[in-house]
């Protein structure tokens, strides 16, 4: 996905456009717990508490609906207006979650688009920013990997 101006065709942005949101949103939020919620103070998202966020895929026709909580990220059902959205395409932000490419560079090259409350989209920015997450990469999603720090977390 790292070649310059890759995009997923439209065909199959039309076919996944289709597809019930909910139960991609629940694997994103569980995604997002098992990979930041040891990393990421609580605290430092109190600011996003309750409030209903969405992530666009642009070119996969995919949406990804959350909030956050005292508890971590779960899963909501599609709002009409969510509180933020920030959209992109696939390729834009795997190279936002790799830290291959800065956020406000994606933003004002109208490559990440972000909509609603500006103000809770520096939140989630600033707190990305200070923290020192590890590099992505896409074998992190190995299933080996992901059962494995699943299997960790229900058996503490």
């Amino acid at each position: 996905m790292e070649g310059s101006g890759f995009v997923f065709p439209r065909p199959l942005g039309r076919l996944v456009s289709r597809l019930p949101a909910f139960p991609p949103s629940l694997a994103f939020a569980q995604a997002l717990n098992l990979a930041l919620g040891r990393i990421i103070p609580r605290e430092s998202l109190e600011p996003l508490h309750g409030k209903r966020l969405e992530i666009r895929v642009t070119d996969l026709g995919l949406s990804f609906h959350f909030t956050v909580g005292a508890a971590g990220f779960s899963a909501a059902r599609p709002a009409a207006a969510p509180d933020l959205a920030i959209s992109a395409s696939a390729r834009d932000l795997y190279l936002l979650a790799s830290r291959k490419e800065d956020p406000d560079t994606l933003f004002f090259s109208r490559r990440l688009v972000v909509e609603g409350d500006t103000e809770l989209g520096l939140v989630a920015k600033n707190t990305l920013d200070a923290v020192d997450l590890p590099k992505f990469t896409p074998s992190l999603l190995a299933p080996r990997r992901v059962l494995g720090l699943v299997k960790a977390r229900l058996f503490q």
